[in-house]
């Protein structure tokens, strides 16, 4: 169990926003709380300062009351207001332990703040991934170890919630190309299509610098100078790479048509 908040990271800013956000839920919290993790690129070892999210799961005793989830809007509300320029990168849930030992997500929709931004939302797919990150690399902030609270999860469940991300998010891209405009968004799709690719033929999931050297090696070169402008991009930089993203993404669909 990590307690100090230069311990839990390398960076020491995000140390801080991570020690606020753990009183700040305790607090409000109380007898509720049961531990809070990191998981995501912090988690998983390629978290960028540039452009990543601090990605958290705090899992409470029991399902929460609507009392307790606005107390925590509100609190989400003050560190969203505090300054801190980490303050809107924070993404994260709040699920009660017993749902967290199901295999489907849970029906009732789950207290999710992201970009500043407090809402209800129903689990879809990545609850198996989200699920296997923390079980494989997540962080204890603090808290019970992740293996008491979460089953481990087969390969195969793995590669089905990674098909239906791939399906249900990404294909419809292709004929709304709104979301891919964004040049970030573009770095994000092609390195998301190469942890796509490496999960599908190996069952788990690797950082996207692992999954991206993958990629290029495994398919002899055909995508390397777009993934190489997806590793190196920084905010600020323009890509205009969103016919090459496109047809990687229909590169990445033919390719999951393989996978039984």
């Amino acid at each position: 169990m990590l307690e100090k908040a230069d311990n839990i990271t390398p960076y020491s800013d995000v140390n801080t926003i991570l020690h606020k956000l753990k009183s700040s839920v305790k607090a409000v919290l109380r007898e509720q709380f049961i531990g809070m993790y990191v998981h995501g690129s912090l988690a998983s070892g390629d978290f960028n300062p540039e452009s990543s999210d601090i990605d958290f799961l705090v899992v409470t005793a029991n399902e929460l009351s609507g009392k307790t989830i606005a107390a925590l809007k509100d609190m989400h509300a003050c560190i969203t207001n505090s300054g801190s320029k980490w303050a809107r990168k924070l993404e994260g849930s709040y699920i009660h332990q017993h749902a967290l030992k199901q295999y489907n997500p849970p029906d009732a929709p789950r207290p999710y703040v992201n970009e500043g931004n407090f809402h209800l939302v129903k689990y879809g797919s990545e609850w198996i991934l989200e699920k296997h990150v923390l079980l494989e690399h997540g962080i204890v902030i603090e808290g019970p170890p992740l293996q008491t609270l979460i089953d481990p999860i087969k390969p195969d469940d793995i590669r089905q919630a990674t098909l239906a991300i791939l399906n249900e998010w990404w294909l419809p891209m292709l004929h709304d190309t709104t979301r891919l405009k964004s040049d970030e968004y573009q770095a994000y799709g092609v390195l998301t299509m190469c942890r796509i690719l490496y999960t599908l033929k190996h069952g788990t999931i690797a950082s996207k610098p692992v999954s991206a050297a993958w990629v290029k090696k495994e398919f002899n070169g055909q995508w390397t100078s777009l993934i190489e402008l997806a590793l190196t991009w920084r905010e600020g930089m323009h890509l205009s790479i969103l016919n090459e993203l496109m047809n990687f993404i229909r590169f990445t669909l033919n390719q999951a048509k393989k996978v039984k």
